[in-house]
């Protein structure tokens, strides 16, 4: 069964945006926390926020998170995500649940792109490694123990099912990687996902994230997929529809 992605976002610190600026106005103030909480709360802190962001006080990011219901994406995705470290995540375990009635998996876009045989030639193999699965179960008795050991058949196409929780300043090095056009593409249209939800809830905090050559000189170098100009153009776009949208 082919899988497609689906990204909710489940929670997120409330007043993002205000969360944060009570953090970078609590170290330049002598006002206590109940008087810098009304300040905050009596105006719009956008353009506070952004200049923080633009003088590279980057520590009160991490007070406001977001969490994120991610489905429809495969292993291979989550070999790569699991190395942003400071997230947490809660994965759907191949040890705990069975997939003795079949599995969903991620079809490339290079393959589907081949055509109908090609397509058909993999959904075959996938239907072929289930086959493999269900033997080893068969082999290995039921529960568990039968899982751990007959998962090891299993595709990295196989899809996964997660929750992950990221902080402000890391979703921004999250999507400065991951949104990147030399980013792998399954990756890069979940951190895509991820930042359009985020943009909806907290433009300021989110407005400049994403590859670097947004905020100057693109940071690979000769690999530089030479996008640049078109990149920009597209983020201007995309923060003048949410502007129109909000008004």
């Amino acid at each position: 069964m082919q899988a497609k992605l689906n990204v909710a976002l489940i929670r997120h610190t409330l007043s993002p945006e205000e969360t944060v600026a009570l953090g970078a106005r609590l170290c330049y103030s002598k006002a206590t926390i109940a008087n810098l909480t009304q300040r905050v709360e009596k105006a719009d802190q956008s353009a506070f926020v952004q200049k923080i962001m633009g003088m590279g006080h980057e520590s009160v990011l991490e007070h406001a998170s977001f969490t994120f219901g991610v489905e429809g994406v495969s292993r291979v995705l989550l070999a790569q995500l699991t190395r942003h470290r400071l997230a947490s995540f809660s994965v759907q375990s191949q040890r705990y649940v069975s997939y003795e009635t079949g599995f969903g998996y991620i079809v490339p876009p290079k393959i589907e792109a081949l055509g109908e045989e090609a397509c058909a030639e993999y959904h075959r193999q996938m239907q072929q490694m289930h086959e493999w699965y269900c033997g080893w179960q068969e082999k290995l008795g039921t529960g568990e123990g039968s899982n751990e050991d007959a998962r090891f058949v299993l595709p990295g196409a196989c899809e996964t099912r997660l929750m992950m929780t990221m902080n402000v300043r890391e979703l921004r090095h999250f999507f400065s990687l991951r949104m990147c056009t030399r980013a792998q593409w399954e990756i890069r249209a979940l951190a895509t996902e991820m930042h359009r939800l985020c943009m909806e809830i907290a433009p300021a905090l989110f407005a400049d994230a994403g590859p670097g050559c947004l905020r100057g000189a693109c940071p690979e170098g000769a690999k530089s997929c030479g996008k640049a100009a078109q990149i920009r153009d597209e983020r201007r776009r995309l923060i003048e529809a949410a502007a129109e949208s909000n008004e």
